[in-house]
């Protein structure tokens, strides 16, 4: 039997735009204290290695795919710089996020 979506969690919060000064500096959203717990739980399924996270992330009309960067027991989300660009934000900004995880395909076989 072949399913033909796979489970997945989904996670909506509000969070800060950061900058990151890093060797390659780029800007996050800052994920909670509370969706950073539920994402934790599920790294374990989840997870390509390094602790990144695989996802789906809306921001306003903007959605694309990225992977959660585990940092100090919480996680980040990278924000691309056409999205910062098409959804007007700024440094400091409290956005509205969705993502979506994927768990992966249960029960997937060829019939």
């Amino acid at each position: 039997m072949l399913f033909d979506e796979a489970p997945s969690v989904e996670l909506e919060f509000d969070g800060e735009v950061v900058h990151w000064r890093g060797p390659s500096p780029y800007h996050f959203v800052t994920i909670p204290d509370e969706q950073c717990r539920e994402i934790a739980d599920l790294s374990s399924l989840v997870t390509y290695g390094w602790g990144v996270i695989p996802v789906t992330a809306q921001l306003g009309s903007t959605t694309w795919t990225t992977s959660l960067f585990p940092r100090q027991g919480s996680y980040l989300l990278p924000v691309k710089d056409a999205v910062r660009k098409v959804e007007q934000l700024e440094l400091g900004e409290t956005v509205s996020v969705r993502l979506t995880i994927g768990i992966g395909r249960l029960g997937e076989s060829e019939a």
